[in-house]
């Protein structure tokens, strides 16, 4: 197949653990059968053997659990994937130019509780203006409320909001980014339309990719990064992205020897990683 090469993700190689991870947090609903993750490890040029040791491992971690030789994730994982949707699928209120403010007093707090209300403040994609001192556009809810912390509500009385917006996040790397992610899962679509399996492995890099930029981008309104905002078209390609690669996954699956054998068709691997 003639295609260009993937460019630089950026992501570290995947191992038989991370490999099995990503593909269950893929997946709706996040479980599959043993032979769907060795037949996937194929792809990568991942050994059977070295699939299911790590399945066993993972199980023994409580990362993973196993009925019927269909594994799924573990609770731990189960919230992250959760967290993952929010991502994927953002509830936005209605944005009525207030802010939140989350203040931390670090005279009150040791040097883990901040770390943790670090953590916190990053996941519900709260931006740091100065050390312990966070904000955000109130379009998505509050942000946890925690003990030593002020939280407090407003609006902007002498800067633009666009502005600050700014200075929390690179707004022009983020544009970049996700134009270039939206063309890369518009070419990974294409790569899946004729139902070739020697494909999978790279579409499969490209939606983690996505995953990755998703997760962590702010949610900003429209008010502050207009409309043609590239992340809310990647939303909509993700999905399509994902299930054209799930159709033609599980033809791939299907026409997998049951025996043990890898299968027929080979994919080269893709080592782009760094």
């Amino acid at each position: 197949m003639n295609r260009r090469r993937l460019p630089d993700l950026g992501l570290r190689p995947l191992t038989a653990r991370s490999l099995i991870l990503s593909a269950l947090l893929g997946s709706t609903p996040p479980r599959l059968p043993a032979r769907a993750l060795v037949a996937f490890g194929s792809q990568f040029d991942i050994a059977e053997g070295t699939i299911r040791t790590a399945l066993s491992r993972m199980v023994d971690a409580g990362e993973v659990e196993v009925a019927g030789a269909v594994y799924r994730l573990g609770p731990r994982l189960r919230r992250r994937r959760a967290s993952q949707e929010v991502a994927l699928h953002p509830h936005h209120d209605g944005w009525d130019g207030t802010w939140w403010f989350s203040i931390v007093d670090p005279q009150r707090r040791t040097v883990a509780e901040r770390r943790a209300y670090r953590t916190l403040m990053l996941e519900h994609r709260m931006g740091e203006l100065r050390p312990d001192t966070w904000l955000r556009p109130a379009n998505l809810a509050a942000p946890p409320s925690v003990d030593s912390a002020f939280l407090v509500r407003g609006s902007m009385t002498d800067r633009r909001d666009r502005a600050v917006a700014g200075e929390l996040w690179d707004l022009d790397a983020l544009r970049r980014s996700g134009r270039r992610l939206v063309a890369l899962s518009e070419d990974a679509l294409g790569w899946l339309e004729p139902g070739d399996p020697g494909v999978l492995a790279d579409t499969f890099l490209v939606s983690v990719a996505v995953v990755r930029f998703l997760r962590t981008e702010p949610l900003l309104p429209a008010a502050i990064v207009g409309t043609d905002w590239p992340p809310d078209r990647l939303r909509s390609l993700y999905e399509q992205l994902q299930r054209l690669h799930s159709e033609v996954m599980r033809t791939f699956v299907n026409a997998t020897p049951g025996n043990g054998e890898r299968p027929t068709t080979r994919v080269r691997s893709t080592r782009i990683l760094g």
